[in-house]
């Protein structure tokens, strides 16, 4: 099936008296006749639902209709877009292990990395979205573990070369981990690319609404975790008497560990009602995105011609230094985000998204109302002056989610505004 069809139909299939949308399973348990059986499903011998935290049927409809769209083997739904990006490292790395990262990631993302996950031992080096792959090369270790990267980097708006950082990470038989929230698998598809995990935060343009908070892990099943240094994965598990994820699980190894081992002892688990209301938003997905798409378009170039605009970053212009790469990956589309200079620096930002009226000052980003924000003093808050300059951040940017209202609409807000700068 093509994609405007697997966001309506797949991951749930009903069957005679079925209900016919994904119902939501709300309970933590599920009763067996048998005490073997339940013993099985604890030894990972036999397949089925015992206790939420692990698994439940809303939310493994939801998960499995997102591996179909990124094209995967399988995939995990977590609590949030953090803990996503968390267990996607945490699930191959422990302490004295080394991942290569983006510096233009998401604030939230960057703190994790660059505090949480260093104070539990596995240390980060930060490298540009545009190095070159010789430049990349200087930067790994013999501990180096993966390699992780954004599609369309939150809030700068570069695009990644794909192909460049999956064939560097090969080189050196790692994975390479791709957050592809803002581009969705409608718009990009990484594991095409040669990427091997991909997280989502799922509150954004999957859940499109901005009422259920999520995150999901899908992994694609291609990357041959015994060529590297994965004992976690190669190795006998005691905490499930000895098994070998690699062996026992094949290309699913890694998202069954994360699954069954993570889950298990962390219990990010997203919850069936906010499972049920992501797969409301994805049977919309691949109508939505075109719609944030065609507005964004329409207002960048808008903004563009604005006298009181020091600049616009968005890669579908054709002025954009990113052009090239967005046809490539993504000739469909990019987002419906903008980043914008407002002339007067951080006050003039201020002053603009203060005399915004249908748009609103939020912190989110990427769903049906258009909103903005000003990195530097909310998500990006943390980092020092060095830091956001490598993120791409600077004083007079403001992040501009663009809706799907009507952009003649969104326009005539946006201009007013810009008046009173």
């Amino acid at each position: 099936m093509k994609i405007d069809t697997l966001c309506v139909q797949a991951g749930y299939e009903p069957h005679n008296g079925d209900p016919r949308v994904t119902p939501i399973v709300q309970s933590t348990t599920y009763a067996y006749d048998s005490a073997e059986t339940l013993g099985n499903l604890f030894d990972l011998k036999e397949s089925g639902y015992f206790y939420t935290r692990l698994a439940n049927p809303t939310v493994d409809a939801a998960a499995k209709r997102i591996a179909a769209l990124e094209g995967g083997v399988g995939a995990m739904l977590t609590a949030s877009g953090q803990a996503a990006s968390m267990l996607s490292i945490t699930n191959i790395c422990r302490a004295g292990d080394h991942v290569i990262a983006s510096s233009a990631i998401y604030g939230g993302t960057f703190n994790l990395f660059n505090k949480t996950l260093r104070e539990l031992g596995i240390e980060f080096s930060f490298v540009e979205p545009t190095i070159t792959a010789d430049q990349l090369e200087q930067h790994y270790r013999d501990n180096t573990r993966a390699v992780f990267v954004e599609t369309l980097t939150n809030p700068s708006l570069d695009v990644i070369d794909l192909e460049l950082f999956a064939a560097s990470a090969h080189a050196h038989h790692c994975p390479l981990i791709v957050d592809n929230t803002f581009a969705t698998p409608i718009n990009c598809r990484p594991f095409e690319w040669g990427a091997d995990i991909v997280v989502h935060s799922t509150s954004k343009y999957m859940d499109g609404h901005a009422v259920a908070l999520g995150g999901v892990i899908v992994d694609s099943g291609r990357f041959d975790w015994t060529s590297g240094d994965y004992p976690m994965l190669t190795t006998p598990d005691e905490s499930y008497h000895g098994v070998i994820y690699t062996e026992q699980f094949g290309a699913a190894a890694y998202i069954t560990k994360a699954c069954t081992h993570l889950m298990r002892d962390m219990g990010p688990q997203q919850s069936p009602q906010n499972a049920f209301l992501l797969n409301l938003g994805l049977e919309t997905l691949h109508l939505r995105m075109r719609r944030h798409c065609d507005n964004a378009m329409l207002v960048a170039r808008f903004l563009e011609d604005h006298e009181k605009v020091a600049w616009v970053n968005y890669p579908g212009l054709e002025s954009n230094r990113y052009y090239a790469l967005a046809q490539k990956y993504m000739p469909s589309g990019t987002c419906g985000v903008i980043s914008v200079g407002i002339k007067g620096g951080k006050e003039g930002a201020a002053r603009f998204m203060e005399a915004l009226q249908l748009a609103k000052i939020v912190i989110h980003v990427a769903d049906a109302r258009t909103c903005v924000l000003h990195p530097a003093t909310t998500t990006h808050r943390q980092m020092d002056d060095r830091q956001l300059k490598e993120a791409g951040i600077s004083p007079e940017m403001v992040r501009l989610s663009v809706g799907i209202e009507d952009p003649d609409d969104i326009i005539a807000d946006l201009d007013q505004a810009l008046m009173k700068v």
